[in-house]
């Protein structure tokens, strides 16, 4: 029942911290899994839904690091001539390849604004912003105040809107 009621929300809320489906699929179903396995260490101090998000970001976060360390190697790996076997390939379906590439480069441009972000300011302003949770949801996942959301999310807006001018200023 928890899976039928919350998964394209959690899916979601994983697919904007890992930009990648496959990835999020995978970390969603984390969740779930671990959602299963604590089901009775569940206090009930907030609500189910936000208990099950606290989940997934704290999943999605975790890939976020393994992805990094992964990265990394690659690097070091390629510095001393060993290749990456498994090279990740993305295949888009779009009319206008034009169109689908200018998309994907304004992607980029915001995902690597919201990437240099503070970790906080980046969890406040991805749940907030594109999944749509309000300030207090927002603020019970993280299990913090709503006035330190307000704070975090005003921060995070201030500093796009300063990386994403500097980067746009730079182009023109």
């Amino acid at each position: 029942m928890l899976v039928d009621k919350y998964e394209e929300k959690v899916f979601n809320t994983c697919f904007r911290f890992l930009n990648n489906r496959e990835d999020a699929e995978d970390v969603a179903q984390e969740a779930f899994v671990e959602v299963y396995q604590s089901i009775s260490r569940f206090r009930g101090n907030s609500k189910i839904s936000t208990w099950i998000f606290r989940i997934a970001v704290a999943k999605s976060l975790d890939a976020l690091r393994k992805k990094r360390r992964k990265k990394r190697l690659a690097q070091i790996q390629s510095i001393f001539g060993q290749k990456e076997e498994n090279e990740e390939l993305l295949i888009h379906d779009c009319n206008d390849p034009g169109k689908e590439l200018e998309n994907q480069e304004q992607a980029a441009i915001l995902q690597g604004a919201i990437n240099s972000l503070s970790k906080n300011q980046q969890v406040a302003i991805t749940l907030n912003k594109p999944e749509g949770f309000s300030q207090k949801e927002v603020a019970e996942i993280l299990g913090t105040s709503v006035s330190a959301i307000d704070a975090l999310i005003q921060r995070a807006k201030k500093n796009l809107q300063k990386k994403l001018y500097d980067y746009y200023n730079k182009i023109i």
